[in-house]
């Protein structure tokens, strides 16, 4: 069995490191790498076996990562190391949004920290078609898909809009499913966080954070592109104003 690859979680917390350290590598020796090798061998990502692999996360392999890092950097001006996709697209995401992947390697530490991200159950839409999770970080999509498919939650957003004379449809196209589908679409429509929850951070849920979506519109506002995998509802409608000329 080999060791797996670096996934979009892991890669992000290293990207920090380096960010942290004025965008320069770090030892093996380094109490930040001692550090970040402990946390990632604690990582609710990998089975059990793969971290009984010798070698696994270790001092010396985030050390490396962090190599991939500093010398795949635009600014640098030495050598680069060999390293896959999914390291490029993450230091091009530090490069861009510097501060929003900040927060993004803070929210999963915090996550883990707390517990939270280990109690989260996998979610189905946290893989993309082609079976690639965004690239702020599977267990921030996966943490952010649960708290959408709560029912109380949404039960509270609908009863909201209900209360304050709104029709319950799509914020994004206008879709009714009660107009579509009369009464077995009656009551029906699925809530989105407005800002990432690595953003917003971990405060309690307000009903003023939820969007409301119809199915297609919630899936495109999750669906990754390389550097990208968060849409506001109001960023779609720019997009689909787009598309139309």
């Amino acid at each position: 069995m080999r060791i797996p690859a670096w996934t979009e979680d892991e890669l992000v917390l290293a990207g920090a490191l380096v960010v942290k350290n004025a965008w320069r590598e770090l030892r093996t020796g380094a109490r930040e790498v001692q550090e970040l090798s402990e946390l990632l061998r604690s990582l609710p990502i990998h089975d059990a076996d793969a971290r009984a692999l010798p070698g696994f996360r270790s001092p010396d392999s985030v050390s490396r990562k962090t190599t991939d890092f500093m010398t795949n950097h635009g600014l640098y001006t030495g050598k680069a190391t060999r390293c896959g996709k999914p390291t490029l697209l993450m230091i091009a995401a530090f490069t861009q949004r510097e501060a929003e992947m900040l927060q993004a390697a803070h929210a999963i530490e915090e996550g883990i920290g707390s517990g939270e991200l280990q109690r989260v159950a996998p979610q189905p839409d946290e893989l993309d078609e082609t079976g690639t999770t965004a690239i702020e970080g599977r267990l921030l999509v996966r943490r952010a898909l649960a708290r959408e498919r709560d029912p109380k939650l949404r039960a509270m957003k609908v009863q909201q809009a209900r209360r304050l004379g709104r029709q319950l449809r799509c914020e994004v196209c206008d879709f009714d499913f009660a107009r579509t589908y009369g009464d077995l679409g009656d009551g029906y429509i699925e809530v989105h966080h407005v800002t990432p929850l690595h953003v917003s951070g971990t405060r309690e849920t307000k009903l003023d954070d939820l969007a409301c979506l119809c199915a297609n519109c919630h899936r495109m506002c999750h669906r990754n592109r390389p550097g990208e995998s968060w849409r506001t509802p109001s960023s779609l409608r720019e997009l689909i104003r787009k598309s139309a000329h």
